[in-house]
């Protein structure tokens, strides 16, 4: 066990499954008390298990990121807790896929609603809360496509194109009350969002995308995030993260 994060408290958003999973375990192993939000119950409950299994602090929130209601009562519930909050990792994020013409409104809102407007609202809510601890760390997961456009990914690269432009305002407005925020933009990384959909070939296809010729692990992602998370960071603000093997390189 390490002591990066000694004493914190941690919010992980999508920390079911995945990226937010194996952050969530990681900033366990560094010692803070992580809050594990998510729709999956199962999932959430899996992940808050094998965190207090390593003898970390944890508990499950059920909470929808698009839903202003839940997001407040997530930010809420960590604060009553624990009484602060010094971390917020927005990960929580959908993939889908159609080009513009044929994106529907309903396939437009649903994905902005997720991969961006629920990192509005976890930002809108945690702030106050960290500016009365004497500041915090916000990490929002962002993508390659946050830097590049992917065919027929139109709401998904427009949602992490936002992402970036939302996390440098807000790294811009509250530097001075000791907020720090950055985003972490992964490759194609080896998570059950990315394989569920990817035949073999496929699979190969995408990893030969990137230089050094593999997909990334999640818990590459997650070590990343928690160098922006914490104090190693303390100069790193309104910045882009990419752990990508390479991909915005070529």
């Amino acid at each position: 066990m390490g002591d990066t994060l000694k004493d914190k408290v941690a919010i992980v958003t999508g920390g079911g499954s995945g990226i937010g999973r194996a952050t969530a375990l990681l900033f366990g192993r560094e010692g803070a008390r992580v809050v594990v939000a998510d729709i999956d119950l199962e999932g959430a409950e899996e992940t808050v298990k094998m965190v207090v299994d390593e003898g970390a602090e944890a508990f499950f929130v059920r909470a929808d990121v698009s839903d202003e209601e839940d997001v407040k009562r997530m930010i809420e519930q960590a604060v009553d807790t624990h009484g602060r909050l010094d971390i917020l990792f927005n990960n929580a994020g959908i993939g889908a896929t159609a080009k513009v013409t044929e994106a529907s409104e309903e396939h437009w809102r649903k994905v902005l609603g997720v991969n961006l407007e629920g990192a509005f609202l976890g930002c809108k809510y945690a702030i106050p809360q960290m500016i009365k601890g004497g500041g915090g760390s916000i990490v929002n997961n962002g993508s390659i496509l946050a830097e590049v456009g992917f065919s027929e990914a139109t709401a998904y690269s427009a949602s992490k194109h936002g992402l970036v432009g939302l996390t440098q305002t807000i790294a811009i407005d509250y530097a001075a009350e000791g907020i720090r925020a950055n985003v972490v933009c992964p490759g194609f990384i080896r998570t059950p969002m990315v394989t569920e959909s990817l035949g073999e070939e496929e699979t190969k296809q995408i990893a030969a995308l990137h230089p050094l010729g593999r997909m990334g692990d999640s818990e590459e992602v997650a070590e990343a995030v928690l160098f922006l998370a914490s104090d190693k960071a303390s100069f790193v603000t309104g910045t882009c993260l990419f752990v990508d093997g390479g991909y915005t390189a070529r």
